[in-house]
C-alpha cells in the first residue's frame, strides 16, 4: 500500500483538482472512484503484462498497480490480442488507460489523450545472424520486412516511403506481442522485423540468434493513452503528476530495473547455448525439478537455473575440487543435507535445494525478496562468511547491505588486499560469485518468460468483432 504521506498528498491533489473543475471534466475521475476500479487494457508480453507463478507481473502492470493503490481502487486488467483491439476498446470507453509500451505519435495523440512520458525506446530493425547485415534503410530494398499491425512502426514506414523510399514494402502482422515478429525472423519466414528497443532487449534471450541491424529512427517517448474525452480533465492531470513524482522518487527506475536489467557479460552465445539445452535436455529432468521445487517452496524455474549453472543438468558432473552431481555438492554439504549419492539426480536436487533454502533462512529477516534469494545464491557459491564480509564492506562504502545491486559492487573487492585484509574471512573470488548469481538470474528469467508465453491465452478465432465477448470476460483483478 502507498505510504500515508503519499496518500494524503494524492488526496489533497484530488480535492484541489475536483474543486477547480466542473461538469463533464470530473466524470472520468469520478467514475473510477464510484466503480472502485481502475481499468487497464494492455498486451501480454514480458515487457508489459503476464501471469507469473506468483500472479500478474510486468512493467506496465506494476506501474498501474501503484496508481490504483494511490486512488485506493482495484486494478482491473484486460488483455488485448492486437493493438487495434486495444485502442478500439479505449475509444468505446471499456478501459480507462491503455498501457503497453505505446509510443507517442501525432496520429494517436490526435485521437486520444496522452499522458506525460515515463520511458523511452527506439525503433530498431532486427536481422538473423548469418545473413548479410543491413546497415541503413536503403539496404532493406528487396528484403521481406514485418511489423505489428496498427503499430507506430507502420506510421514510421509510411513516412519514410512518402519521403522518397517508394520501394519500401512490409508485412503487417495482426498480433499484440513482438514475439510474433521475432519468431518470423528466427524461423526464416521474414528477413527483417521492426521492433522497439525495450521489447527486443528483454526478448533477445529467447531468440539469441537475432541482433539489431540498425536504429530505424530517433528515440521516442512512451506514454499511456486515455480516451479523447479525458483531455484537459483532472484525471489526466493527476496521472501526469503521479508519473512525474514516481520518476523523481525512483519508483519507475526500480520497476524498470527489475524487468530490464541484464548482465552484459553474458554473451549471445551463452544465451543461445542455454536455449538449445532447454529444448534438448530440460525435458529429461523438468518433472523431477518441479517436484523438488514444490517440496522446498521455491520456483521450479529458479531450481532449474541453479542446476544448469552448476552442472548443465549433468548428474555425473565432477569438478577438479571434488564437488559432484547435478547441484555440484561438496562432500561436507552432502553429509549435512543427508545426501548419500551425489550423482543421483533426485538426491542432488533435494540436497542442493534444501541447502539453498537453509542459507536463505539464515539471512537477516529484514532482507526481502528478491534480494534475499540473490544473496543466498551468492552464499551458495562463495560461503556465508564471505557474503557477510561483502555486506560489511558494502555498509562501509555507503551502500545498502540488504540489496543485491550494492552487494554486487562490493563482492569483487574481496579479491583486493586493501579490502580483504580488513575483513574477518579474508580473500574470496568475489567476481566469480557475482557472475554465478547473474548467470542464474539470466537463466531464471528466460525460463520464466518461456513459462509465461506458454501459459498466455490464445487470440479468439472470430476476429470480426475487434473486442469479442470472450475477450471482454477475460479480466484479472489485483488489489
Amino acid at each position: 500500500m502507498a505510504k500515508p504521506s503519499t496518500l494524503l498528498a494524492t488526496l489533497a491533489l484530488l480535492l484541489s483538482l475536483l474543486l477547480s473543475s466542473c461538469g463533464s471534466n470530473n466524470e472520468t475521475l469520478q467514475a473510477i472512484q464510484d466503480r472502485g476500479k481502475l481499468r487497464l487494457i494492455t498486451r501480454n508480453s514480458p515487457t508489459t503484462y503476464y501471469l507469473g507463478r506468483g500472479g500478474p507481473r510486468g512493467f506496465e502492470y506494476d506501474l498501474a498497480t501503484l496508481l490504483a493503490e494511490e486512488l485506493e481502487v482495484e486494478l482491473e486488467v484486460t488483455q488485448a490480442f492486437s493493438l487495434e483491439e486495444m485502442f478500439a476498446a479505449l475509444e468505446r470507453g471499456e478501459a480507462d488507460i491503455a498501457g503497453a509500451g505505446l509510443t507517442l505519435t501525432e496520429t494517436r495523440a490526435s485521437q486520444f489523450a496522452a499522458t506525460a512520458s515515463y520511458a523511452k525506446q527506439t525503433p530498431q530493425v532486427i536481422y538473423k545472424v548469418g545473413r548479410k547485415k543491413p546497415r541503413k534503410p536503403a539496404d532493406i530494398k528487396g528484403l521481406s520486412l514485418s511489423v505489428l499491425l496498427g503499430s507506430s512502426h507502420e506510421e514510421l514506414l509510411r513516412t519514410l516511403r512518402d519521403e522518397g523510399m517508394e520501394w519500401l514494402v512490409w508485412n503487417s502482422i495482426d498480433a499484440s506481442d513482438t514475439a510474433a515478429l521475432l519468431a518470423s525472423v528466427n524461423e526464416d519466414r521474414s528477413d527483417l522485423a521492426v521492433v522497439d528497443s525495450r521489447d527486443f532487449f528483454i526478448q533477445q534471450n529467447l531468440v539469441p540468434r537475432l541482433e539489431v541491424a540498425f536504429d530505424l529512427g530517433a528515440e521516442e517517448e512512451i506514454v499511456w493513452y486515455l480516451s479523447d474525452s479525458a483531455k484537459g480533465t483532472p484525471l489526466l492531470e493527476l496521472i501526469d503528476e503521479f508519473l512525474e513524482r514516481r520518476q523523481n522518487d525512483g519508483s519507475i527506475a526500480d520497476i524498470r530495473a527489475s524487468y530490464f536489467d541484464r548482465d552484459e557479460d553474458i554473451s549471445r552465445v551463452d544465451s543461445q547455448t542455454f536455449v538449445g539445452r532447454v529444448r534438448r535436455d530440460l525435458s529429461n529432468y523438468q518433472q523431477l525439478i518441479e517436484i523438488v521445487a514444490q517440496e522446498q517452496e521455491m520456483p521450479w524455474e529458479l531450481l532449474a537455473a541453479i542446476s544448469y549453472q552448476e552442472s548443465h543438468w549433468d548428474p555425473s558432473a565432477t569438478s577438479r575440487t571434488g564437488v559432484r552431481g547435478m547441484m555440484m555438492l561438496t562432500l561436507a554439504t552432502a553429509e549435512e543435507m543427508d545426501v548419500d549419492d551425489r550423482t543421483d539426480p533426485a538426491e542432488s536436487l533435494r540436497g542442493g535445494a534444501r541447502y539453498f533454502k537453509k542459507l536463505r533462512q539464515r539471512l537477516p529477516d529484514d532482507i526481502l525478496e528478491p534480494d534475499r534469494s540473490w544473496l543466498a545464491l551468492a552464499a551458495y557459491n562463495i560461503g556465508m562468511g564471505h557474503l557477510e564480509d561483502a555486506r560489511v564492506l558494502t555498509q562501509r562504502r555507503g551502500g545498502d547491505p540488504h540489496l543485491w545491486k550494492d552487494i554486487m559492487d562490493s563482492l569483487p573487492l574481496l579479491e583486493e588486499p586493501q579490502h580483504y585484509r580488513t575483513l574477518r574471512y579474508g580473500y574470496a573470488r568475489g567476481l566469480e560469485a557475482v557472475r554465478y548469481v547473474q548467470n542464474i538470474r539470466h537463466y531464471y528469467n528466460i525460463l520464466r518468460w518461456q513459462t509465461a508465453r506458454a501459459a498466455r491465452p490464445e487470440a479468439p478465432r472470430d476476429s470480426e468483432d475487434l473486442v469479442p465477448e470472450n475477450l471482454r470476460n477475460l479480466k484479472l483483478r489485483a488489489l
